[in-house]
């Protein structure tokens, strides 16, 4: 089996940061908890709560005296405020890009624009920029389009792990609306961007496509549906285990890519074992 590894692929400079910063927290012994699964790779965060990182949905979850990690995703002005209030210890490993993308949220909200992510609103990177304009609003898809009915100035910006040709078609679609006020700044990571073209080069090389990363990963999901796309065979998988023979009978190529929370041990192992078939 022939097996060609997408460059680049796996953990991008964000997520490294944070794992590395839980890493070095933990090592000095200290007591942290993260808010919310660190990174989407139930395997890097099983690892970390071995070494005894805890993970708490809540900041009232978090105990009195214990440090507080926040993820690469980011959080909204209140959390940072709630834990000084509570003399808690942030250690903040918010993506410099996200943090990026949510100055210009208050930027454009200061400015006196209707403030539109386009994202998904449940990914907790998009919850934290809405949280940093209080009129902000998340555009997922046409259908919530009407949200904008009688706001004029619009300041477009989108999630950082977007698709740009999506976020491009929505921005289309909220002009064609009638909304032709628009302030649009692309916040889109370029890390995210160059796994996509990598995988997108790596298909026409192979006959069947492999990508790692966590089932509940954004980026990896798109990374998926962009090769399969293509034409190309795909599997979502989060590790070697998932594996299966029949994944590969009759194929002579393998590509092999993987989300930005992916660590480099899984993919490793994947394509040590990919080899041998």
């Amino acid at each position: 089996m022939k097996v060609i590894v997408a460059n680049p692929c796996g953990f991008c400079a964000g997520v490294r940061r944070a794992v590395q910063l839980a890493e070095r927290s933990l090592g000095q012994g200290r007591e942290v908890y993260s808010l919310g699964p660190l990174i989407h790779s139930p395997q890097v965060v099983d690892r970390l709560r071995d070494q005894g990182l805890h993970v708490a949905q809540t900041l009232e979850e978090v105990p009195d005296g214990a440090a507080v990690l926040i993820r690469s995703h980011g959080e909204g002005p209140q959390v940072f405020a709630d834990a000084q209030r509570r003399g808690l210890e942030v250690i903040d490993g918010t993506c410099v890009l996200v943090r990026r993308a949510q100055n210009i949220v208050q930027q454009l909200h200061e400015d006196g624009c209707q403030v539109v992510i386009v994202g998904d609103p449940h990914h907790p990177e998009v919850r934290a920029l809405l949280a940093h304009a209080p009129s902000a609003i998340c555009l997922n898809d046409q259908a919530d389009i009407p949200k904008l009915t009688g706001h004029s100035r619009l300041g477009i910006i989108s999630q950082t792990t977007y698709s740009p040709a999506a976020f491009e078609q929505m921005v289309d679609l909220v002009i064609s609306a009638g909304h032709a006020d628009a302030r649009v700044v692309n916040t889109i990571c370029q890390a995210t961007q160059a796994r996509r073209q990598a995988a997108l080069a790596l298909t026409k090389q192979v006959d069947v496509m492999f990508v790692l990363g966590g089932q509940h990963s954004a980026n990896t999901a798109r990374l998926a549906e962009l090769c399969l796309a293509q034409g190309v065979s795909t599997y979502h998988l989060e590790s070697w285990q998932q594996f299966r023979d029949s994944y590969v009978q009759g194929k002579s190529a393998a590509g092999v890519t993987a989300g930005a929370s992916t660590p480099d041990w899984i993919i490793q192992e994947f394509v040590s074992n990919l080899f041998r078939k």
